[in-house]
């Protein structure tokens, strides 16, 4: 397997849509928080990727703070650090937004379906399709932390694999017509979006890029990287990687610290205590068992390994990652940082929202 399908592996990437719009020409709307949205949609869920699938007609797009950007049909934007943003009609780029408010996403967002949501009237100009990808923000915080602000990739753009196409066709049709199943669907449909996402991204990055995702794009160091991710508890060296991968050990070495600021066997310790942490968040195997699965000989030497780069001991870890949890209140996470006042709702013109009702039923690795 390659190192980035390793990596969107150990951070526990799960996927969901969970809201389908229509829109008339006129509107202007602050998403909410991503933690709301995980809160209601996807509980326990650490760190929120929101993602929009522009389906027809067209808008403009941005995280809030910067400059709103034209999207259209086709296009897929993605925030892979979770800011809330900006979605506006042509006509609305300038108008204040309106604040997508905590109390109406309680009354329309339940797990496992996707929600229509209508602005009023018949005349719709742009659709929309609403999604987002959780995963735990420890394990993927030092990746994630390299992709931009937003990305954006059009299903038309040349080059672009045709089965994108065809999944964002298929994306729509489950969402607008509910088939048993397919919620499950639509969650890994999102994945396959989000992975094709970065994969763009990567393809696209300017050369003398420096950074994992160019370190992906590199032939030598790529190989490299899918070396270390496939069997990292195998006892790696310099030169048995610069041997695999056709390089002198020297030149391997300059090439991986170039790209990614560090020596592979540094690289080769974090990613060994990432998967270990992983394995410490979703079980209770013994220490020992995880120490020997990430290549060390000894507990020991994996407890000074672990708390050189996490801060304290694996146990300690394990516990506090245990106790944590998201209590905080969703109205605070509302109302955090700085946003537009929640009153009034709508923007001056701007039509009222209609929702159509459904029946109820850090601790980053130190450099």
């Amino acid at each position: 397997m390659d190192a980035l399908s390793e990596i969107l592996k150990a951070i526990h990437l799960q996927g969901a849509v969970f809201l389908d719009a229509d829109l008339r020409e006129g509107w202007s709307y602050l998403t909410p928080p991503p933690q709301l949205i995980g809160e209601l949609h996807m509980p326990g869920a650490e760190h929120i990727i929101p993602y929009h699938l522009i389906t027809s007609g067209a808008c403009h797009a941005g995280p809030v703070g910067s400059e709103l950007v034209a999207v259209e049909a086709g296009d897929l934007i993605v925030f892979p650090h979770g800011d809330r943003h900006i979605l506006a009609s042509a006509s609305a780029v300038d108008r204040e937004p309106t604040e997508i408010a905590a109390d109406m996403l309680r009354g329309l967002l339940r797990p496992g379906e996707v929600a229509p949501m209508r602005n009023g009237g018949a005349d719709v100009s742009t659709s929309l399709v609403c999604g987002y990808l959780a995963c735990d923000r420890r394990l993927s915080e030092q990746y994630v932390a390299a992709l931009p602000r937003m990305l954006r990739i059009s299903v038309t753009t040349a080059g672009l694999a045709d089965w994108l196409q065809s999944t964002v066709r298929f994306s729509v049709a489950e969402s607008a017509s509910p088939r048993p199943g397919s919620a499950a669907v639509l969650a890994k449909l999102s994945e396959l979006l989000f992975v094709e996402a970065i994969r763009h991204h990567i393809e696209t990055l300017p050369a003398g890029q420096t950074g994992w995702l160019a370190g992906l794009r590199d032939r030598f160091v790529g190989r490299a990287l899918a070396l270390l991710h496939h069997d990292p508890a195998y006892p790696w060296s310099v030169d048995e990687l610069a041997r695999r991968v056709g390089l002198s050990r020297s030149a391997l070495a300059e090439r991986f610290g170039n790209l990614l600021g560090q020596p592979p066997m540094q690289y080769l310790t974090r990613w060994r205590l990432t998967l270990a942490a992983r394995e410490m968040l979703s079980g209770t195997r013994a220490l020992a068992l995880i120490a020997q699965d990430s290549g060390y000989e000894s507990e020991a030497a994996f407890n000074r390994a672990f708390k050189r780069e996490y801060g304290v001991p694996p146990a300690t870890w394990r516990k506090n990652s245990g106790e944590a949890s998201d209590d905080d209140d969703v109205d605070d996470a509302v109302s955090a940082g700085s946003q537009p006042p929640r009153e009034p709702l709508l923007a001056a013109g701007e039509v009222a929202l209609e929702v159509t009702p459904r029946p109820p039923r850090d601790l980053r690795p130190k450099p």
